[in-house]
């Protein structure tokens, strides 16, 4: 048994998730913009299908890149010296957020990203918590990410490519970027082959909830993003 959240409860120790399903810890309470950073304070995450209880999770081992362990592929290398796009930060965040939702997925019939979860997290953009790395080719959005940061750290959300590479693309601007700035962690939520091969690995959740405590105890960051080299793309 997961603890039901009321609107006022807070959340339980992060000891007291589940190990199957890895890092399920409670159920129910709202989407509000101060329900959802207090919980990436935590490190906890919210992942629910729509019509469903709101589910929220914080997993053991925990997926991270430290930004200066990015690793990046050959052919990756090749197709950034093209130059052939444009990096842009906070544009089109809701389109992302769409296009992330309906980008199919290897092994999940659905997406978690529905109408609910877009209208929590463009509120959380509005205050400047919330961002969206976008890549342009020809004028056209290809591929993006979204994501939350909250101090020197960074939560990533979800990615979409309509084009091959389009959201690798942004996602190594974006670790280039938060590295200039002197974020420490990106939280990458759960492993998967694509991000282990940008450099990303587990470590266990109690170090990363250290981590997690240390970087967000930075002034907060709360702006419009502007990465160093996108007005030159």
């Amino acid at each position: 048994m997961i603890p039901w959240l009321t609107a006022d409860s807070s959340f339980p120790p992060l000891e007291m998730a589940l190990t199957e399903p890895n890092g399920l810890l409670a159920a129910g309470g709202d989407l509000s913009t101060q329900r959802l950073i207090a919980a990436y304070l935590e490190g906890i995450f919210p992942w629910f299908n729509e019509g469903e209880p709101i589910l929220w999770w914080s997993p053991d081992p925990r997926m991270v890149l430290f930004p200066s362990e990015l690793r990046i592929s050959r052919s990756l290398k090749k197709t950034l010296r093209k130059g052939h796009y444009r990096i842009c930060t906070d544009r089109h965040f809701h389109e992302v957020m769409r296009s992330c939702a309906v980008t199919p997925r290897q092994g999940q019939p659905g997406t978690w990203i529905h109408p609910e979860m877009i209208t929590a997290y463009a509120a959380l953009h509005k205050m400047g918590l919330a961002h969206s790395v976008e890549t342009w080719i020809d004028g056209k959005l290809v591929g993006g990410l979204y994501g939350i940061a909250l101090g020197k750290m960074f939560f990533g959300e979800s990615m979409f490519s309509s084009i091959t590479d389009a959201s690798k693309i942004a996602f190594v601007h974006l670790v280039t970027q938060l590295e200039r700035w002197g974020f420490g962690m990106i939280d990458c939520q759960m492993k998967t082959a694509h991000l282990t091969s940008f450099g990303a690995r587990e470590i266990p959740r109690k170090l990363f909830s250290q981590k997690l405590h240390e970087l967000t105890a930075y002034p907060e960051q709360a702006r419009k993003w502007h990465f160093d080299d996108e007005a030159t793309k």
